[in-house]
């Protein structure tokens, strides 16, 4: 069945920070939503690429070779695989992920941030 999805209204219904959300599927990719505050890890993800898209809010990405990038609403960044970042959000931000369905969050860490999706 093909439905629209609401982006402001699933948001609303997001309570935990760093937990996203599946909000569809294309091609092998999920399309997440999730609300982050504060620092999250240093990672990097082996086989993935990462595309984060600023819905409302600022974040921060930090490397560890290069500048960080600052994402405000509208914006996205894509991080090839391999490379190491971290994401801070010094106030709440509303993010859509574009990655590859079974990508774990924390990357090649093991952290207490670990999370597997739920898919609505």
């Amino acid at each position: 069945m093909i439905e629209k999805v609401c982006i402001r209204d699933r948001m609303h219904n997001i309570s935990e920070y760093w937990q996203p959300e599946i909000a569809g599927e294309l091609n092998g990719q999920y399309v997440k939503l999730v609300k982050l505050k504060g620092e999250f890890v240093m990672h990097h993800h082996e086989q993935e690429d990462e595309m984060f898209m600023v819905i409302t809010g600022c974040l921060d990405i930090e490397f560890k070779d290069q500048p960080t990038v600052t994402l405000t609403d509208g914006e996205f960044l894509v991080i090839p695989r391999g490379v190491a970042h971290k994401p801070i959000a010094v106030k709440e931000v509303q993010v859509m992920l574009f990655e590859p369905a079974g990508t774990i969050n924390t990357g090649n860490v093991d952290n207490k941030l670990v999370h597997q999706p739920k898919n609505d």
